[in-house]
């Protein structure tokens, strides 16, 4: 029984230059894809040449008879390759990337590489690009590694097209990376920090005349953890207060669609938040001054901004230790996880509140350590189980009491 051979494809591709393009040839020869150079129209070649040449190519890959081309060309600077290189991607990429890119070759890359040829781009030479970027003290490890990156994602063209051997950007993996420094995470570790946030805010609300709920918002991210976009997307249906939980209907991922138990603090604080707004089923929990959605930059910066700049001053005159520097957001979602591990919840129960699927996640990069002192213990718990707490003073401990009740719903009982 005879078989025929599978006629080999390939194609005519353009490659751009700095002044203008170059024809190649593309297709697969001995099962590897191949990629040769064949010259531009100032040297001669055209559409029609190219076709032909495209045509004898592949016949001798039928035959067996073909060979890798040798260019006579001399050899690319990488200065000449990686500026073809962007130029031919930079379209199918979005406009904010291929400035990143851009910076990255114009500052970073070229300035080291420019005048090196592709051949002479090795694994030392790498090492000795990342050495020169951490000594200069102007990027962090983070910025350094994404140059490499780009470095590596040319190269590896080069090497599809079998001007170099190797990647040398990529031999040995993380070891050419410069090593990476965890950033200290901010999150609030002791009860007198989270009383001092949210009586800042609540100060706020009783100030300001744009009902923001400053108060209750923070206390919503601190005591459920809810990301931003989570707490932003909150309707008061998804609060049952009745039933002890809200629901997060929209997230970032499927495990992020939960249910989150209210603590009791948070109950009552969304109680009383309740009874002053009278809202719609369909309403925003935390509306802008308007009434629409509000926007996550204004959440950062008007009403935690301005929280923790009036908490600082509360606790300077206090003579207390100020709030930490850098709390977002996102911190006080670590600090409910942190809280729940402190107040004795297991493991898997504070992974379902925060909406992760590995405890690893939540463990690793969420449960900070809190104060390990058992007043501070003790005042969590109280905190967390709606009790009141006062901080009074230079060096005088947080005044528990048994009230659950908040500031807020004390105004809201009197008005009714």
């Amino acid at each position: 029984m005879s078989t025929t051979a599978r006629a080999p494809k390939g194609e005519v591709v353009r490659n751009p230059t700095r002044s203008g393009f170059k024809f190649a040839l593309r297709f697969t020869a001995a099962g590897k894809r191949r990629y040769q150079t064949l010259g531009s129209p100032e040297e001669g070649w055209s559409e029609t040449r190219a076709q032909r040449e495209l045509e004898r190519v592949l016949a001798s890959v039928l035959e067996g008879a073909w060979q890798p081309y040798v260019p006579q060309a001399q050899e690319q600077t990488f200065h000449e390759f990686a500026s073809a290189w962007f130029e031919s991607i930079k379209k199918q990429i979005r406009p904010g990337t291929a400035l990143d890119y851009e910076n990255q070759l114009r500052v970073h890359l070229l300035p080291f590489f420019k005048g090196h040829l592709l051949s002479q781009i090795t694994v030392a030479e790498v090492d000795r690009y990342r050495e020169t970027k951490i000594g200069e003290g102007v990027l962090g490890a983070t910025s350094i590694n994404k140059t490499i990156t780009r470095l590596g994602q040319i190269l590896e063209v080069a090497v599809e097209r079998e001007l170099i051997a190797r990647n040398p950007a990529k031999v040995g993996g993380k070891r050419r990376k410069a090593p990476a420094v965890k950033p200290a995470r901010a999150y609030l570790d002791r009860a007198e920090q989270i009383v001092a946030l949210l009586d800042a805010a609540g100060q706020l609300d009783a100030e300001r005349t744009a009902p923001l709920a400053r108060r209750a918002l923070l206390a919503t991210i601190t005591f459920a953890g809810l990301r931003i976009s989570e707490l932003i997307a909150l309707d008061w249906r998804d609060v049952d207060l009745a039933a002890g939980r809200l629901r997060v209907r929209q997230s970032k991922t499927d495990a992020g669609v939960r249910y989150v138990d209210l603590l009791p603090v948070l109950a009552s604080e969304l109680r009383a938040l309740k009874a002053t707004r009278k809202p719609k089923q369909g309403d925003p929990v935390f509306p802008s001054a308007v009434g629409t959605r509000l926007d996550r930059n204004r959440v950062l910066k008007r009403v935690l901004g301005g929280a923790v700049a009036r908490a600082d001053e509360q606790l300077a005159k206090d003579g207390l230790t100020a709030l930490p520097e850098g709390l977002t957001l996102h911190a006080l979602r670590r600090t409910f996880a942190s809280l729940l591990i402190a107040v004795g919840k297991d493991h898997a129960y504070v992974m379902r509140q925060m909406g992760h699927t590995s405890p690893t996640m939540t463990l690793g990069l969420y449960a900070q350590v809190m104060d390990t002192a058992e007043a501070n213990r003790k005042a969590l718990r109280a905190l967390v189980d709606g009790g009141y707490l006062a901080v009074a003073g230079s060096g005088s401990d947080l005044s528990v009491t048994d009230s659950p009740a908040t500031a807020q719903e004390v105004s809201a009982e009197s008005a009714n």
